[in-house]
């Protein structure tokens, strides 16, 4: 599951860099309150430390505030500085999104870890169990830095060596407690 999470997050991250440039005079001023945070890589980034979702909303909101001004209606983001455009199939099709968050993408913060993991939905004590025998497995099996789950079942940091041998033999070994097959298929193409 924490796979697929950081794999959706990674695709997203990658497709909103291939397909978005910068917004505005092309200058190196932050167009971003971003109360203290830096500015890296042409990405608002939040601070670290203090209130970083208040700081991700301010910055959704001038995100959507570009957006507007270059022709987009964007409703304004909720208290977690979520954006509602409707239909996001559609979106992938509309060339006037396309266009405004083009240019619009340096304005586009991205989501705080706290932020992240308050979105997630609450998990059954057996979803908890689930992920601290993966966890539990994967230390034992050749992966052991691992992170084990917190004691609501969020993934507590994220840093661990995926690509050594003996994380791929943990993962093939572990993966039926998980509900994922333990030979996947190689992908072709």
């Amino acid at each position: 599951m924490r796979t697929n999470r950081v794999l959706m997050a990674v695709v997203s991250a990658s497709v909103m860099a291939i397909t978005l440039a910068g917004c505005g005079d092309g200058g190196d001023t932050p167009k971003v309150p971003t109360a203290g945070g830096e500015k890296a890589s042409g990405k608002a980034t939040a601070p670290s430390g203090g209130d970083d979702v208040t700081a991700y909303v301010n910055a959704q909101r001038e995100w959507v505030k570009c957006l507007r001004d270059n022709g987009l209606d964007a409703s304004d983001p909720d208290a977690k500085g979520q954006v509602d455009f409707g239909d996001n199939a559609a979106l992938k099709k509309n060339t006037k999104f396309l266009n405004a968050s083009e240019k619009c993408a340096s304005l586009k913060a991205a989501v705080p870890e706290s932020l992240e993991n308050a979105n997630q939905p609450k998990l059954t004590p057996e979803q908890i169990k689930v992920k601290r025998d993966y966890a539990d497995c994967m230390q034992k099996n050749g992966a052991p830095d691992f992170p084990d789950p917190g004691p609501d079942g969020t993934a507590q940091g994220s840093e661990w060596n995926q690509t050594s041998a003996g994380a791929e033999r943990a993962t093939r070994v572990c993966a039926p407690i998980i509900g994922a097959p333990a030979d996947q298929p190689t992908g072709k193409g």
